[in-house]
């Protein structure tokens, strides 16, 4: 290869490993590179032998570069290129795609409705997410509309209206209204009412059994015939409460010969005798349906786009027959598939942890095992990574996989340059000093941040180390030195740590371990509470001046939250929960 095709070959593939570097915000890769390097130039195809060599020492020295100067060398080369990959992020600027025919509409207006059965777990967070991302973008409106009206199978949990209020604020949300279904009984009765005057409902007191056969065989029920004025009688004595469950439900007439028998004259009332637990609802018996409530909701809060699971596409079928009675327009209706969750052995259910919990197999709804947003917050990962994992599984018809490494990620970047570092051994072993070591050592709070100043640990006589950081009794000729950091270096020798005295020059040099530590004398128990269970170690002495809510970066173990400091003189420990490495 000549010097001048050697120049060439040079030039384009900086540009392209500066394209390849730029687009993807790390570094350039030399097979990524060769690809588009030899379609542009066809010609260094003979020379395919020397043509990746000079490309590798190009790559090398492009991925010397910080992000910035690789950026602002690409503007220099082929600044046409840069400006396509501006407009490409300008279009990714967002994870979610548009609403659907927004532009139609004078205000987005959306609502998250949950039911209140218990603290949101991690899954639940992406419908807010979505919703208040939503909200932001469009300089809409939504609401939280819990749908309580199920006050047997899926009976409120009194504590958990306030909860989940409590989760939404923690992802950064506030709701523009709070409506309880529960206390709207009245607007759905009165709905009905109208629905029999228009003759689209009828009583009926077949059997689910009965009518289910009927139904699937798509005959009409017996009771679809009633005159006008039998439905509405029956219907008051409904909310009368003069019938027990079971005993008499009201049905909207549909298409008895639908395609979907699940459409087919479906129950929109149905008498429960358990009362609901919200004092102001306990006397009513006769209770609304999910898609008769939330369908009239829907309307009357002017509700523009409704997400929900793929699983409930019958219910804006089923609805569509009530919006077709009444002349209204139904929504858009965005329908998206479910999350998956890794890392947890525990189930992402509701209903199971709140049996966990009462079991005694989880402390709470914030224990670290337990999959829910307040076992995320007591451990001290923000929402806002929450949010952003979330809006980043945009929305797909298929089932999610979300990986919690994701949001851990999402939180290191939030919270790395504020914590401060400290030390923190698991299961120590007390090993004495030898050879006259410094009385102090000062790490850094932070080695990003000199500013900050260095922390205080006094040594003493003994310092311990964590199991596997003890150095082998192994052949006399191996290098037992590790240097405890902030220290300096030690050799290990017949179970003793002798200072040497060596400079930071054998750490650069390979084969001595910078190793974390805590000093025998003046350290703090501390208990850290992890996903796996409770880790028992000892921290640096300043851990235990620490205040409740302070995140820390435990080195070589991870970011953790001090949730306490118990000061018990016999038992006295600092309680930390574990965030992720």
């Amino acid at each position: 290869m000549n010097d001048e095709l050697r120049e060439r070959v040079e030039r384009e593939a900086e540009k392209h490993a500066l394209l390849n570097a730029v687009k993807h915000e790390s570094d350039a890769a030399v097979g990524a590179v060769m690809g588009p390097l030899m379609g542009d130039n066809p010609d260094f195809r003979e020379h395919s032998d020397a043509v990746p060599g000079v490309v590798g020492g190009v790559v090398s020295r492009v991925n010397d570069l910080d992000y910035e100067a690789k950026r602002a060398r690409l503007e220099d080369l082929a600044p046409e290129a840069l400006a396509e990959i501006e407009a490409e992020e300008e279009e990714d600027e967002h994870d979610l795609p548009d609403l659907p025919n927004a532009e139609e509409y004078d205000e987005i207006r959306m609502r998250c409705a949950p039911n209140p059965n218990g603290p949101w777990h991690v899954g639940h967070a992406r419908m807010p997410a979505v919703i208040g991302t939503y909200r932001e973008r469009y300089d809409g409106w939504f609401c939280v509309r819990f749908d309580d009206t199920d006050p047997e199978t899926k009976r409120p949990d009194l504590d958990a209206y306030d909860a989940i209020l409590e989760d939404l604020d923690y992802l950064g949300f506030e709701p523009d209204a709070t409506y309880r279904a529960s206390d709207r009984l009245e607007t759905y009765y009165d709905h009905a009412r109208e629905l029999i005057e228009m003759g689209g409902a009828y009583t009926c007191s077949c059997s689910g059994e009965a009518f289910s056969e009927l139904k699937n065989s798509g005959e009409p029920c017996p009771h679809r015939h009633k005159d006008e004025e039998t439905v509405r009688e029956e219907f008051e004595a409904m909310v009368d409460g003069e019938y027990s469950s079971g005993e008499l439900v009201l049905r909207v007439k549909t298409d008895i010969e639908h395609k979907n028998p699940a459409l087919r004259d479906w129950v929109a009332f149905r008498m429960i005798d358990t009362p609901h637990p919200r004092e102001e609802a306990s006397e009513y018996r006769c209770w609304p349906m999910l898609d008769f409530q939330s369908g009239v909701d829907d309307h009357l809060l002017e509700v523009t786009h409704i997400i929900r699971g793929i699983d409930l596409q019958d219910s804006a079928k089923r609805q569509q027959f009530v919006y077709d009675y009444f002349g209204w327009d139904y929504p858009e209706v965005i329908h998206w598939g479910h999350v998956q969750l890794d890392d947890y052995d525990v189930k992402m259910s509701t209903s199971t942890i709140a049996e966990l919990i009462e079991d005694g197999a989880l402390d709470g709804w914030d224990d670290p095992r337990a999959p829910t947003l307040k076992s995320l917050r007591r451990r001290g990962i923000r929402g806002e990574a929450i949010v952003e994992a979330m809006t980043g599984l945009g929305t797909s018809t298929t089932d999610v996989d979300l990986a919690m490494s994701s949001i851990y990620a999402n939180n290191r970047d939030l919270i790395d340059e504020e914590t401060d570092r400290r030390f923190f051994v698991r299961d120590g072993n007390q090993l004495p000093l030898a050879g006259d070591p410094p009385a102090e050592a000062n790490p850094p709070l932070h080695p990003n941040h000199e500013e900050r100043g260095a922390r205080e640990i006094p040594v003493g006589d003994s310092v311990m180390l964590e199991v596997g950081d003890i150095p082998d009794d192994g052949d006399e000729e191996d290098d037992q030195r590790i240097w405890l950091k902030g220290l300096g270096c030690f050799r290990f020798d017949d179970g003793v740590l002798r200072y040497t005295g060596d400079d930071i020059d054998v750490v650069r040099e390979g084969g001595v371990d910078v190793i974390h530590w805590v000093p025998a004398d003046g350290s703090v128990p501390v208990r850290l509470r992890t996903m796996d269970g409770d880790v028992i170690g000892h921290a640096e002495p300043g851990v235990g001046d620490l205040e409740p809510d302070e995140l820390v970066q435990f080195e070589r173990v991870g970011f953790a939250r001090i949730d306490r400091q118990e000061t018990d003189e016999e038992d006295g420990e600092t309680v930390a929960y574990y965030a992720h490495p």
